[in-house]
């Protein structure tokens, strides 16, 4: 057991050098961090021989000596010359003491640098275009988020491991798909049954997971299709919902799975979350890549649909013909409810509003066969649909925004 937990960790702590090695050739500037109160360690060498292998000669290097709050130290800089990066900057993180001017060298050298098209997280967009969908990965814990996204940006951006809770913070990525520009965001594994985090650092990691859904697009539901759903990718489906956000359900670990019918297990789905019926399903496995890029496509196709604007001629169609279909139901009373009026008032998502008469209920089934009826017509793939109701027909125009 022991044995085997070790060659656990081992295995992390390989993923992380190379992780780090990955992100170190992103990087604008370098900080090699050395400890002024010792001697010129081993490590120190070593770690100074592999930056100088992986790290390109347009890079600068800044060699930063921490822990220089007491001033006798600062003699004994001279060793760390031997590492070739010229003057050390003395500075001590505990008082803040050195770090303005290190800060402004920072600056000085970031401004030199030029735009590089080397770094394969940029491959196409520049990291400050803003992206035209912005799409957070969420799920439970270990079922392959951070896979995921190391799979659909091409190489490991976010350490990935079998134990939970590796992902703590939120992590993203941005790459270029069929012209567009995705941000695509790893969030911490959330759980409704945990509202007591194990501690702060997963709690501290759940709620931002919520904070970036609220500032996407987009969402992502991972599951692990060899496993049943639980009651907590319930609720989180439901938290994305009930945030307007669009969804796309990504059944991971497909290559777990011997008999693979997707349409005995898209059944499946739907049986456990019948409430986002209208989200497509795609079938994967970011383990070996298969099947990956079609969420790119789907993200796409999702992401224009919810910003699709109806016509009000569009809509007065419609309703005449769904009125024509089905008489609206009412909510209470004989009295069948008048639709004066339906209207789009928001996109992305989509917000319409049905006017009916001032002493008139309109029953929530018939709001919901609205809903359906906007969908079958118009799409809205993967996207909440919200229809609001209004009393009282109005004799000043309505806004939409289609006009």
């Amino acid at each position: 057991m022991g044995h085997k937990k070790a060659h656990k960790l081992q295995d992390l702590s390989e993923k992380m050098q190379y992780q780090t090695g990955q992100l170190l050739q992103t990087a604008a500037v370098v900080l090699f961090v050395v400890d002024a109160r010792t001697s010129l360690l081993p490590g120190d060498r070593e770690l100074a021989r592999v930056c100088q292998k992986i790290l390109s000669p347009d890079i600068p290097i800044l060699l930063v000596a921490n822990k220089t709050e007491n001033s006798r130290y600062l003699s004994e800089l001279t060793e760390f010359y031997a590492l070739g990066w010229g003057d050390p900057w003395p500075v001590s993180a505990l008082t803040g003491q050195g770090t303005g001017d290190l800060l402004d060298e920072i600056v000085r050298q970031i401004k030199k640098q030029k735009s590089r098209s080397t770094n394969k997280m940029a491959a196409g967009p520049n990291l400050t275009t803003t992206p035209d969908y912005r799409v957070a990965i969420m799920g439970k814990t270990n079922v392959g988020k951070s896979s995921l996204l190391n799979s659909l940006s091409g190489y490991e951006r976010v350490l990935i491991s079998s134990q939970p809770h590796t992902t703590r913070e939120p992590q993203s990525a941005i790459i270029k798909y069929q012209e567009k520009v995705i941000e695509l965001i790893d969030t911490a594994g959330l759980s409704r049954r945990q509202p007591k985090a194990k501690n702060s650092l997963e709690k501290r990691g759940m709620i931002k997971s919520l904070k970036q859904l609220n500032e996407t697009d987009i969402a992502l539901l991972v599951i692990d299709i060899s496993q049943p759903i639980t009651h907590e990718e319930a609720s989180l489906a439901e938290e994305i919902i009930n945030r307007k956000k669009s969804l796309i359900i990504v059944a991971n670990k497909w290559d777990k799975v011997s008999q693979r019918d997707t349409k005995e297990f898209t059944t499946l789905v739907y049986d456990k979350l019948p409430f986002i019926k209208f989200a497509p399903i795609v079938f994967v496995s970011a383990k070996t890549g298969a099947k990956v890029q079609n969420i790119l496509d789907l993200i796409i196709e999702v992401g224009q649909q919810r910003s699709t604007q109806l016509s009000p001629s569009q809509l007065n169609h419609l309703l005449n013909r769904l009125v024509k279909k089905h008489l609206p139901a009412q909510g209470q009373g004989l009295k069948h409810p008048h639709i004066y009026s339906l209207i789009q008032t928001e996109a992305g998502p989509p917000r319409f509003t049905a006017t009916i008469g001032p002493k008139d209920n309109l029953h929530f089934s018939y709001v919901r066969y609205i809903q359906n009826t906007i969908r079958q017509n118009y799409g809205f793939l993967g996207t909440p649909i919200n229809v609001h109701i209004t009393r009282g027909r109005s004799t000043k125009p309505q806004k939409n925004i289609a006009q």
